[in-house]
């Protein structure tokens, strides 16, 4: 389940960062709320798809390899840290409740979802679990070795 999740997340994420880059006006008419936040900023609107692209590759990443687990919680690390900018604006008032209410789908379970992706196993309770956390240890021990 968490493999799939990543894939759909990482996916997402990613495609979500080249539109980002490849048509930074189109994403900014496009994208419920944005227009509300202030005039397009076309440079600022690719840095932060370029994080986007980064992070999905990270889950997708770790979707293929489980000793990834380290991109994944830097992707987790930026959508808890975005999640959290878009709250602290609601909260203070920069952004309406409204917008806080319609980022919820995306912005919020989006991070909830990258954390429960990329959150270590620590007792699998099924096969696929237990392939996964096999996967990991073996990657820990050989990590171990290196250092």
């Amino acid at each position: 389940m968490r493999v799939k999740l990543a894939w759909m997340l990482g996916l997402l994420a990613a495609v979500n960062g080249v539109f980002m880059l490849a048509v930074p006006a189109a994403w900014y008419a496009i994208i419920p709320g944005v227009p509300n936040s202030g005039p397009l900023n076309a440079h600022f609107i690719r840095d932060i798809g370029a994080a986007f692209l980064v992070a999905g590759g990270s889950l997708v990443w770790f979707a293929r390899d489980a000793r990834a687990r380290p991109a994944a919680l830097a992707c987790t690390a930026f959508f808890a840290l975005h999640a959290l900018v878009h709250l602290s604006d609601a909260m203070t008032g920069r952004e309406s409740i409204y917008q806080a209410m319609r980022d919820l789908p995306t912005v919020y379970l989006g991070a909830v979802a990258a954390l429960w992706i990329a959150w270590p196993v620590s007792t699998p309770a099924t096969e696929e679990g237990k392939d996964a956390q096999m996967v990991v240890t073996a990657a820990d021990r050989r990590l171990r070795k290196r250092v």
